[in-house]
């Protein structure tokens, strides 16, 4: 059953801006396409701190940075889709690159302060860029063209474009995961001097490993911005890459649907809060607080019936004996 749920999910998800309208909920296509963009950047960010165990307190930075790109290059005349995106998603990648090559080379608490300065710079940068709008942001005149007969500025087929992409990255993150580069970025969260002893590039696969995260997470701003029609640098400010980090411990640092899960939850609750009263931060952290203590491996962790009663003590006892025998 716990295999089936994200073909489940993508299913129900694929079908939702059909039903929507039927049941007069036409509003939240926009919003359920929000939590798609938030939760590849919640990803992207758990990419590294679930596998990598790389703390990054500055990693909307990146997503501000993929925001910008596409809107300095459609303020230069550029409209397809196929070269803003991608374009978004390399200078992303680059800054990334070149923050890891310096944050990298520190590790617990001097990582977190670096990649903390980091993100500051970028938003300050931001600020002063009037060109762009500056502390007031930037309206993005029309979206961009993806061309195949599709039209983003039609909601649902933007939707289902995001839902797509969502789908297709998440897809390759999960293998890059399985596959020998992830093995060797968890041995390397795990057990760093022994991973290097080994003969591995320590450095070399966390710098790939944040380089990717950054891209990701620039492919985010970019559809982030093009949803909005507008972009303002406090996108980039530290206070939303703490959230992004919260998201990721509610869903589940170093599950693969820790990041999505997480996004969903929080994004989701807080809409329905902001309904009731303003003061919406409180019962969320009453949340946070609750799932520290009572699902520390986040709601992604959460194990099915079936799964606990295959990991339970007897059950193993059985195993042990029989094999024994």
């Amino acid at each position: 059953m716990a295999r089936a749920l994200p073909w489940i999910a993508l299913a129900l998800l694929a079908a939702f801006p059909l039903l929507a309208p039927l049941v007069g909920l036409d509003y939240y296509v926009n919003f359920v396409r929000r939590v798609l963009v938030f939760a590849l950047a919640a990803a992207s960010l758990n990419f590294i701190l679930g596998f990598g165990g790389l703390v990054a307190l500055g990693h909307m930075g990146f997503v501000g940075v993929g925001a910008y790109t596409l809107v300095a290059l459609a303020d230069a005349g550029q409209v397809s889709a196929w070269l803003l995106w991608p374009a978004a998603a390399l200078v992303a990648g680059g800054v990334a690159a070149l923050v890891g090559l310096v944050a990298l080379r520190t590790r617990g608490v001097y990582f977190i302060m670096i990649t903390l300065a980091f993100a500051q710079m970028l938003y300050f940068a931001a600020v002063s860029l009037r060109a762009y709008g500056g502390d007031d942001g930037y309206n993005l005149m029309q979206r961009p063209e993806l061309g195949l007969g599709l039209d983003l500025a039609n909601e649902p087929t933007f939707y289902w474009v995001v839902l797509a992409l969502f789908a297709a990255v998440m897809t390759l993150m999960n293998r890059a995961t399985r596959a020998r580069f992830g093995q060797a970025l968890v041995g390397i969260r795990d057990n760093e001097v022994r991973m290097q002893a080994m003969g591995y590039p320590v450095f070399r696969l966390k710098l790939v490993a944040f380089a990717l995260a950054g891209a990701v997470a620039g492919l985010a701003g970019a559809l982030l911005v093009t949803h909005n029609n507008f972009v303002s640098p406090s996108v980039m400010h530290w206070t939303q890459s703490a959230t992004l980090i919260v998201m990721v411990v509610i869903g589940g640092v170093g599950h693969r649907w820790g990041g999505p899960v997480g996004a969903a939850v929080w994004i989701g609750l807080e809409e329905v809060v902001r309904r009731f009263t303003d003061y919406w931060h409180l019962p969320l952290g009453l949340l946070l607080i609750a799932i520290v203590f009572l699902a520390p491996r986040g709601l992604a962790g959460l194990r099915w019936p079936a799964r606990r009663r295959r990991a339970s003590p007897a059950s193993a006892g059985a195993v042990t004996e029989g094999s024994a025998s």
